[in-house]
């Protein structure tokens, strides 16, 4: 860019170097001047401005914003529209916020005309924060740095915190008071509540290697995700109580030790390929401490190892910090999608049931139009065998269709087609049946207000008498387990099993169990037509 001062009639078309303030007039810096601006500068009195006039390879500073944005834009996070050089990279949802600290140095060395600047790396975040800037400071910038800025973006990431399955294990001395023990596992839960995950199990032992050695056995047999182990006395070196019951074990013992202050005596541990942690005496408070930079990264489902706890160290003086550890109440709505399974073969049926006619519409209309009439606005319909018929059969709604080419290996490859469609601002996805007619929208909301992830509900099923149906509700530390666990016809099943600790359930009426599988059900259903019993349930 070339800065020079112009005689007011000769700076048309130019952006204005300096911000004008006269008592009747404001023009801002950076605007390029109109015709009427130059206008009003003379009529003002205004005899010559400095402007800044744009050269051939420059790129304009909104423009340049908007591009390194996108390309610091990475998974669950979104970048919103450059204003006057800036652009604010946001949060799209609860979670972790991740980067390698050395590539955004790396950005800020490339040129002085760039800036970045993030909050600090494996932050906890809430949805919608602002967590990065990123500054043209001239009105204008060569494409090469432009260029060379998006070559140096290391995307950010959110990281969705995952659900897991975790015990702790209290050991006992006599001069530990019931009430500290009471207070470790109240703060325990509320941490791990608060980062999408249960305590599924809390034991209590006495402080000595073979009993502890017993009780971590025990919870590897139950296949939990993470044993944490909080000591009546701290753990001194690798040769004290914990780290010689986990190594009796069978584990190892990875690391003893962090330079996080509180949060030293914290041991890193391994066993049967599940992290186990010796917790840190001042992890019995809620206050911050090292064990939750440990704790939030696991959840996150990163992997922590030697080298990433000694690297703790910058930033790793908290004694100054309060924190508390109980989760957060959402500020806004959550966002919830529907996925509508319609890929299936309906092999016992002999024809595309999902298209034929019942109650005047084709089958899979009866779940569409009961997502929407509950107010939910993002429907993807999942399609896969006939799916132009399918299609047709939806002409019409306004839904998203997303194509499933292995739909022939199981409704599990449905659900995940429709989970890796939603966008990342999405909160929790109801999954429908294509072929269930009697869904009552007033059942939906009713799963919609009931689903509270911070609260130990991340999942919603309806339930009527002994029987639990469908459809349910996900929320989204759940979608990475759903794309990476799930098979065949099962769907999710075995993942609302496994993490009963989060589901909430509704009463429901039978609408919850209509489904239609054989031509005999069909005509039956046409014959009665739809019970009434989910009225009481309007909204």
């Amino acid at each position: 860019m070339k800065f020079a001062t112009f005689a007011i009639d000769d700076a048309r078309g130019g952006l204005l170097a300096h911000t004008i303030r006269l008592p009747d007039l404001f023009i801002p810096k950076g605007r390029k001047l109109a015709p009427e601006d130059v206008a009003r500068l003379r009529a003002a009195g205004v005899a010559e401005v400095q402007v800044a006039a744009m050269e051939s390879k420059d790129v304009a500073e909104d423009i340049a914003a908007a591009r390194i944005g996108r390309a610091l834009a990475g998974s669950g996070v979104i970048a919103r529209e450059a204003r006057a050089g800036r652009c604010n990279l946001h949060a799209a949802f609860h979670g972790l916020l991740h980067f390698d600290r050395r590539r955004i140095n790396a950005f800020n060395h490339v040129d002085e005309a760039m800036t970045l600047g993030t909050l600090p790396a494996d932050e906890v975040v809430e949805r919608g924060a602002m967590i990065a800037t990123i500054k043209v400071n001239p009105y204008a910038a060569p494409e090469r740095i432009v260029a060379a800025c998006e070559r140096a973006a290391a995307p950010l990431q959110i990281l969705a915190f995952r659900p897991h399955r975790v015990s702790l294990i209290q050991t006992l001395a006599p001069e530990l008071k019931a009430s500290v023990l009471e207070k470790t596992s109240r703060h325990t839960r509320e941490r791990l509540v608060g980062l999408g995950s249960a305590l599924c199990a809390d034991l209590r032992v006495p402080h000595e290697e073979e009993a502890l050695s017993r009780a971590i056995a025990a919870r590897c047999s139950a296949d939990d995700d993470l044993i944490l182990i909080c000591g009546a006395c701290s753990i001194a070196d690798r040769r004290d109580v914990v780290p010689a019951a986990l190594e009796k074990t069978g584990g190892r013992v990875v690391h003893v030790g962090m330079p996080v202050d509180p949060g030293n005596l914290l041991l890193l541990g391994e066993l049967g390929g599940r992290p186990v942690i010796g917790m840190p005496g001042c992890a019995r408070t809620p206050r911050l401490n090292g064990f939750d930079f440990v704790l939030r990264r696991i959840l996150a489902g990163l992997h922590v190892g030697r080298d990433d706890i000694m690297s703790m160290g910058v930033g790793g003086l908290l004694r100054d910090i309060p924190w508390n550890a109980k989760p957060k109440s959402p500020g806004t709505p959550p966002r919830i999608a529907a996925i509508v399974l319609a890929a299936g073969r309906s092999k016992r049926m002999g024809v595309n049931k999902l298209t034929m006619i019942l109650d005047d519409k084709p089958l899979v209309r009866h779940a569409v139009d009961a997502a929407r009439a509950a107010g939910i606005e993002t429907i993807v319909v999942a399609v896969g065998h006939e799916a132009e018929e399918v299609r047709a059969a939806l002409a019409g709604c306004d839904v998203e269709f997303a194509l499933n080419k292995d739909y022939a290996q199981g409704l599990s490859t449905s659900l995940r087609t429709g989970v890796a469609a939603l966008t990342q601002e999405i909160d929790a996805a109801i999954v429908f049946l294509g072929d269930m007619p009697d869904i009552a929208p007033a059942m939906i909301a009713r799963m919609i207000a009931a689903f509270d992830p911070r609260n130990g509900r991340a999942i919603v099923a309806p339930r009527h008498g002994a029987r639990q149906g469908n459809p349910v509700l996900w929320g989204r530390s759940f979608f990475p387990l759903i794309l990476e666990q799930t098979s065949g016809d099962a769907g999710a099943k075995p993942l609302i099993a496994r993490y009963a600790e989060w589901v909430a359930e509704i009463d429901a009426g039978d609408g919850a169990f209509t489904d239609l599988d054989t031509m005999e059900a069909l005509d039956d259903r046409r014959r009665r037509g739809r019970e009434p019993s989910e009225d009481r349930y309007a909204i």
